[in-house]
C-alpha cells in the first residue's frame, strides 16, 4: 500500500482492494481548489489524479465527506460522469464499561483472514491485499469471531489508538442474522477496547442498513458524519 499528499488531497493505492484504500480523500483546501472567487484549477487537479490511477490500471475514486463543503468537487465529478456509490454513515459513542457475553474468540490475524474471506466470499485475488493492509496497521488490534473458526457466525476487528477504538469489517453470516451474534461480537470488541483503555469508539455502516442502525443506536452510537464515493466510468 502506498499514498501521497497532493495539494490537500490524500491519494492512496492498494492494488485495487477496497475503494477506501484506492481513493482520493480531500483533507483540506489546496491551492488549486476553486474557492468563493473561482480561483484555482480544480479540473486540472482531478485530471492529475486520473492520470495516476490510469497508470495503475485502476478506476479513479474520490471519497467525498460531509465534514466540510466539498460540493464544488462533487458537482464537477458528477458532470464528468462519476457515479455516486456506497453512501456510508460514520457513528461514534462514548465507551463506558461494557457487559461482555464471553462469546468472543480472539484469533491470530492469518486465521481471522480466512474466516473473513469465508463469511464475505472475498475472492482469492483480493485476500493478499487485504492481509497486506491489516498487517501494516502499527496499532494494537483485536481480530475476533463468534462461533467456531470452521463454522463462524460473525467476525470483526478493532483497532486501538490511544483512547479511541475503531471497529471494522463487522460481518454476520447471512443464515445467522437477527440472532444476537452481531451484538455479541460488537459488545465483545467494545469490552476488549475498554480493558485496553479506550473511552470512545467509532464505526461505519451502509446508510440504509436499518438493522445495523438499530443495533448501534441501542449501544449508544450516534451519527458523526457521512461519506460517499464518486467512481469514474
Amino acid at each position: 500500500m502506498s499514498q501521497l499528499l497532493f495539494d490537500g488531497w490524500l491519494i492512496r493505492f492498494a492494488q485495487g482492494f477496497t475503494k477506501r484504500a484506492n481513493s482520493v480523500t480531500p483533507l483540506y483546501p489546496g491551492l488549486q481548489d476553486n474557492g468563493a472567487e473561482g480561483c484555482g484549477d480544480l479540473p486540472a487537479k482531478v485530471r492529475f489524479c486520473e492520470n495516476l490511477y490510469a497508470r495503475e490500471r485502476l478506476k479513479t475514486i474520490f471519497r467525498i465527506t460531509s465534514i466540510t463543503d466539498q460540493s464544488p468537487l462533487d458537482r464537477h465529478l458528477a458532470h464528468r460522469g462519476y457515479s455516486q456509490q456506497d453512501l456510508t454513515d460514520v457513528l461514534c459513542a462514548d465507551l463506558p464499561p461494557v457487559d461482555d457475553t464471553g462469546r468472543l474468540q480472539l484469533l491470530p490475524l492469518q486465521t481471522w483472514l480466512g474466516v473473513y474471506a469465508s463469511l464475505t466470499g472475498l475472492p482469492a485475488e483480493a485476500q493478499a491485499p487485504h492481509g497486506m493492509i491489516l498487517r501494516a496497521i502499527p496499532l494494537p488490534s483485536c481480530y475476533a469471531i463468534i462461533g467456531d473458526p470452521a463454522q463462524p457466525l460473525a467476525c470483526g476487528l478493532a483497532v486501538l489508538e490511544n483512547d479511541l477504538l475503531g471497529l471494522f469489517d463487522v460481518v454476520t453470516h447471512p443464515a445467522a442474522r437477527r440472532a444476537g451474534h452481531g451484538r455479541d461480537l460488537v459488545t465483545g470488541l467494545l469490552a476488549w477496547g475498554h480493558r485496553q483503555g479506550a473511552r470512545r469508539a467509532y464505526l461505519q455502516m451502509v446508510a440504509d442498513n436499518r438493522p445495523a442502525a438499530d443495533l448501534y443506536a441501542k449501544l449508544g452510537f450516534r451519527p458523526l458524519y457521512r461519506y460517499w464515493y464518486r467512481v469514474s466510468g
